[in-house]
């Protein structure tokens, strides 16, 4: 698989990796046996970016994953975790003490000495400002706990005022075809800086792969029920913001648009691979054909600038005025 080099970590990784949230339970009950075939899976095809966090399943995604490695060891996979979201969101706990805290818990989750890599997992957008979070992470990495650190985010707002830091190697957000307000500002920054760009929520929840309906139904357990207006969490983070109704109508339409070697989801994940800046992108999946299926994504011809017109047509005609302006 093609890779790319992630930002100012000098690290080459594969430009599709996986995203582990499913593997934590929040997208509906996985098994231990299923979760480590995802794994095996995605490795087997070349993924070598791990993406997961603290919060996931309290922990269980990153325990998995560090099953996972003790079981290959010697496999060239670097794991992204993130941290913040198992606490109150209140910008005082975002102090030196805390972090070493976390971080030790996501060392011992992962069986390793020092993370590869530690993401500030959407706290509240004062924290990307303060001085002292910058320091208490460039302690961490003097202290080897990290290896490097960046940012997840939750606006272009946020993602800028990140990447301005000399010490941030990468910034994730959600980008996909019906979320591109980072094309216009976040990513040519982080591109002129040398900041990675781990993009997320590709699929838009699952909208994209074209598969569900207007009567589609999700388990309770599942934050595309109990988040589907932002309850529990950013109400970006499900759908990308896109009211689920107006989103399965769109994608429809983006389904016509697919070339015939494609399926839609690999169609949405080589859409995103395809914008300048990407450095990876992180779909979840939820059992070994969907990880292999995603990885298969990277193989596939560009798009054409015709049918990058169509897509953008598409999102303006449908989607922009839902989502543009809010993230």
């Amino acid at each position: 698989m093609e890779e790319r080099i992630l930002g100012r970590i000098g690290r080459a990784i594969s430009v599709i990796g996986l995203g582990t949230w499913q593997l934590g339970a929040d997208w509906g009950e996985v098994e231990d046996k299923d979760a480590l075939a995802v794994l095996d899976a995605a490795a087997e095809s070349g993924v070598t970016f791990l993406d997961t966090a603290d919060v996931y399943g309290d922990g269980r995604s990153e325990r998995l994953i560090g099953q996972f490695l003790a079981g290959n060891p010697g496999l060239p996979v670097m794991v992204a975790t993130k941290m913040g979201r198992r606490v109150a969101q209140d910008p005082a706990l975002y102090t030196l003490d805390n972090f070493r805290v976390w971080t030790d818990r996501s060392r011992a989750n992962l069986g390793v000495e020092t993370l590869d890599l530690v993401q500030l997992h959407c706290p509240p957008t004062s924290v990307y400002s303060r001085d002292a979070v910058y320091d208490a992470l460039d302690t961490l990495v003097a202290e080897q706990r990290i290896a490097a650190y960046g940012v997840s985010v939750e606006t272009c707002a946020e993602a800028l005022t990140a990447i301005a830091r000399p010490g941030t190697a990468s910034v994730q957000i959600i980008l996909n075809a019906f979320r591109r307000k980072p094309l216009d500002q976040a990513l040519p920054a982080a591109q002129a800086a040398g900041v990675g760009i781990i993009a997320r929520v590709p699929l838009a929840s699952g909208l994209l792969s074209g598969r569900y309906s207007h009567d589609t139904a999700f388990a309770a357990s599942d934050h595309r029920t109990y988040n589907r207006h932002g309850e529990a969490f950013d109400a970006g983070e499900t759908f990308s913001g896109v009211d689920f109704d107006t989103g399965v109508d769109a994608a429809q339409e983006f389904v016509a648009l697919v070339p015939a070697e494609a399926t839609p989801a690999q169609a949405a994940l080589r859409w995103v691979i395809q914008q300048p800046g990407v450095t990876t992108v992180i779909p979840g999946a939820r059992n070994p054909e969907q990880a292999r299926q995603n990885a298969a994504a990277a193989a596939l011809p560009p798009f054409t600038a015709g049918q990058l017109d169509s897509i953008k047509d598409l999102y303006d005609r449908r989607i922009r005025a839902q989502v543009h302006d809010r993230w």
